[in-house]
């Protein structure tokens, strides 16, 4: 049996993953699981899973938790540390779950404890790609993605060189909002916003998806993960959203990889890496299927793609400022201080200001945090004027 740690697993992924747990209960031991503020989850799933360390990041709910968790025989703690400190416990596999930044840290220690990390965390990559490939290959940790995309791209490219590799397509559903004239988007809303079409994800989640600032920080994440040029990748909206990403090849063939709209299999597929294990989702039928449509993004309705594209080339540290950016930007959103069009400005004037005052960086966890809470002041001093 591989043990097991889970962190972040109160949010969908985590919750998809215990689910999994239950199904393959004689593949697994759970050492950790953690989660931020939903305190009432995380207790059901320690009931559930019987861990050996419960973790809550939010130190004002270490009461809480330990009045849900009264007479079972978990080891609690709280707190920042608590999460690196869990994070840094030996286990087999390691599912990086957490929503953000704050997941980029503990991605960064469990790569050195972890003999497979299978990473859930955009910023991870995003923010500290070289960083965390060093960590995992001085370390000999296998680095497996779990975003559906990446796992695709993953499994296509297994037995193939990237030498031979002449793009990399990546899929998404169009969301919400793919159908919507620009001049409506004005004045759509938080919760408009997070109301994905087909999948359930968290609130967060589902508006990056909506503005496709989801779909742009999955390029940056496949420049990193795959080590490819950016002209060799392409974005394609794909409604069904059953071919989940493809590689083409340079004799002309082009490998898909397809499955039902369900995030069980790409998670299955990191955590059991690299067997296959049987899993309890729904098989496709291609004869009620009937068809797959693709369709272009609109650049000018959604500018994340080309913001990313120009994150890439300018280098450096600007994954962290677009994730900071980003992220400073959709706090704004959340609570009307700034429209949902504008988010692509503050992302934009994050990368100006980086790309004029860029400097040298060791390119060390520090200096990432640093770039972080810089930008995240900077965007939020200028979204007053917007």
């Amino acid at each position: 049996m591989r043990t097991i740690s889970i962190f972040g697993i109160t949010g969908s992924i985590g919750q998809t993953a215990a689910n999994i747990l239950v199904e393959q209960s004689n593949k697994f031991i759970l050492t950790v699981i953690t989660g931020g503020d939903n305190v009432a989850e995380l207790a059901k799933q320690a009931i559930r899973l019987s861990p050996k360390y419960v973790v809550i990041a939010n130190e004002a709910h270490l009461y809480e938790l330990r009045s849900l968790l009264m007479g079972y025989n978990f080891e609690i703690s709280a707190g920042r540390q608590a999460l690196m400190d869990a994070a840094s416990i030996p286990v087999d596999v390691s599912l990086q779950a957490i929503v953000g930044f704050p997941g980029v840290q503990c991605s960064l220690i469990a790569a050195k404890f972890s003999k497979t990390l299978a990473l859930a965390n955009k910023e991870s990559l995003v923010c500290a790609g070289p960083l965390l490939q060093k960590i995992c290959t001085t370390n000999n940790t296998k680095l497996v993605p779990v975003d559906s995309e990446h796992s695709a791209i993953f499994q296509c490219m297994l037995g193939e060189s990237i030498l031979s590799v002449e793009r990399i397509i990546l899929t998404g559903s169009g969301g919400p909002f793919f159908n919507t004239a620009i001049e409506n988007l004005k004045h759509v809303n938080s919760k408009q916003a997070a109301s994905h079409p087909r999948w359930s994800m968290g609130q967060r989640i589902s508006i990056d998806s909506a503005s496709m600032f989801n779909k742009a920080m999955e390029l940056i994440e496949t420049k990193e993960l795959f080590d490819v040029s950016i002209d060799k990748l392409e974005v394609i909206i794909q409604p069904q959203s059953i071919i989940h990403s493809m590689v083409g090849f340079n004799d002309g063939s082009i490998k898909a990889q397809l499955g039902p709209a369900d995030m069980s299999g790409a998670i299955g597929y990191a955590i059991n890496f690299p067997k296959r294990e049987s899993l309890l989702v729904e098989r496709l039928n291609f004869a009620k299927l009937r068809q797959l449509d693709f369709l272009p993004v609109d650049q000018l309705k959604f500018p994340a793609i080309n913001l990313a594209t120009r994150a890439m080339n300018i280098g450096g540290m600007a994954g962290a400022v677009f994730n900071a950016a980003k992220e400073q930007a959709l706090d704004l959103f959340l609570i009307d201080n700034i429209g949902f069009l504008d988010m692509a400005i503050c992302v934009e004037f994050a990368l100006n200001e980086y790309e004029l005052n860029q400097i040298k960086h060791n390119y060390i966890f520090e200096d990432i945090m640093e770039q972080d809470t810089h930008t995240r002041v900077r965007v939020k001093e200028m979204a007053k004027g917007l």
